[in-house]
């Protein structure tokens, strides 16, 4: 492949489609390209043979008896990490289906189920001025609503990121009411959205959101060593931890997703399995 050549954006999906599909699933075929991205079969064997001809030549090969493309034996990919997660990502993204095709090149039915979190109600308008209000780092009104004060209450905010906890969605801002950055579930806003003038605080202020929070995930330790090193390698440890490195703001979410409550132990460790390794060093960040 030439280093110097340019890609469009599509360009590059349809590239990493390509390998990641080869790669795990082990056939190719024009059609994953059309039913995935919703182009013709032309233009999908063009993505194919320029890849094949221009980018990798020892990537992909044709099986006539599989009517598709399989992987070379040095296979090596250009746009993609050839790592686990990203073909389980591209399962999430396409619901479980990602529409593969028998020798026929007829759609096959496909062994996985995927489970979702329920989704939060977030209405259009209010993302959309939010997405403004960011871009454009403006202060603006709307209506919020919290389980600690369920009547409406007219919020004025300056918002600079939004946060998938992976439950739900939040945006952080700083909050005239409170004097503070805070995080705002997106769904529990009401009313309409109104734009203002320019923040007036700048978002490198958010202290927590800015300070590196290093957390240590490791086994539980009254297992005994097996069931230790079981834990370890299912989550990739080394050393028996698991390192993460996120934000001050973020820890909190973080451990929620592991399921570990700072503040209670399971009476089995085979029903907590983790422990937090540093949980002294965060102690500060907790709700």
């Amino acid at each position: 492949m030439n280093e110097n050549t340019t890609y469009s954006f599509d360009q590059v999906l349809r590239y990493k489609l390509i390998e990641i599909i080869v790669l795990w699933e082990g056939r190719l075929t024009t059609n994953h390209l059309c039913q995935y991205f919703g182009i013709g079969r032309q233009q999908a064997s063009k993505d194919i043979n320029y890849y094949l001809k221009q980018i990798a030549p020892s990537n992909l090969f044709y099986d006539s008896s599989l009517k598709g493309y399989i992987p070379g034996v040095t296979f090596k990919p250009k746009f993609t990490f050839g790592t686990v997660d990203e073909y389980l990502t591209l399962l999430s993204e396409k619901g479980g289906n990602l529409l593969p095709f028998d020798n026929t090149n007829k759609v096959i039915s496909q062994n996985i189920e995927l489970l979702q979190p329920p989704t939060r109600h977030i209405k259009a308008d209010i993302l959309r001025g939010l997405i403004q209000a960011i871009k454009n780092k403006r202060r603006i009104e709307l209506g919020y609503v919290s389980l600690n004060n369920p009547k409406i209450e007219d919020r004025i905010i300056e918002p600079h990121s939004l946060i998938n906890t992976g439950q739900r969605w939040h945006v952080r801002a700083y909050c005239e009411k409170n004097r503070d950055f805070r995080d705002f579930v997106l769904s529990r806003f009401r009313g309409e959205i109104e734009i203002y003038d320019e923040a007036l605080i700048d978002s490198n202020k958010d202290k927590l959101w800015h300070t590196p929070a290093r957390i240590k995930i490791i086994p539980d330790t009254r297992l005994n060593k097996a069931q230790r090193k079981i834990i370890a390698e299912d989550y990739g440890m080394k050393r028996n931890a698991l390192i993460i490195n996120s934000r001050a703001a973020l820890v909190n979410y973080i451990l929620k997703l592991f399921q570990l409550d700072p503040n209670k132990v399971e009476a089995l460790p085979q029903a907590q399995q983790l422990m937090i390794g540093n949980l002294s060093e965060l102690k500060k960040w907790l709700f």
